[in-house]
């Protein structure tokens, strides 16, 4: 979401610092002098579809409501210019790791196989030598303490 051109205006912000604030793991929800809402990352969004469960938004009550539930509310000046505030929500969005994820999946899919390589090499659809490689990385044993997978 971004705000709209306004002559006399400075654009609010670049692309880049766009693409800064859609990394950040928390909520991020930009409104403008007026209080209109101008923009909001991935957490923003999935934060606001839960308060509104889709319906209407009404901007006027959402900052001070944002604040209620924990968010951190800052002005945005430079200079003598208000840009508008920021509101950042702590644990919007959970950061989650791709090596984090692959361990989650490989874990259960063992669980769930009895712990039999070839079958759960199949199910993840990897070779049964980079289902041990990633085993032997991580420090993972077979449950038989006699036999190391």
């Amino acid at each position: 979401m971004s705000a709209p051109d306004r002559p006399g205006r400075p654009q609010l912000f670049s692309p880049l610092a766009r693409a800064l604030l859609d990394r950040f793991n928390e909520a991020v929800i930009l409104f403008d002098p007026e209080g209109r809402m101008v923009y909001t990352n991935g957490g923003g969004q999935d934060l606001l579809e839960t308060i509104t469960g889709g319906g209407e938004l009404d901007t006027r009550t959402l900052l001070p409501r944002l604040g209620r539930m924990g968010g951190r509310v800052e002005r945005l000046v430079v200079g003598d210019l208000t840009l508008g505030h920021a509101v950042y929500v702590p644990g919007a969005r959970a950061a989650e790791r791709l090596d984090t994820r692959e361990r989650e999946a490989i874990v259960g899919t063992l669980h769930a196989t009895g712990w039999r390589l070839t079958e759960t090499a199949r199910r993840l659809g990897i070779s049964r030598t980079t289902l041990w490689r990633r085993l032997r990385d991580w420090g993972i044993e077979s449950p038989n303490d006699s036999e190391r997978v």
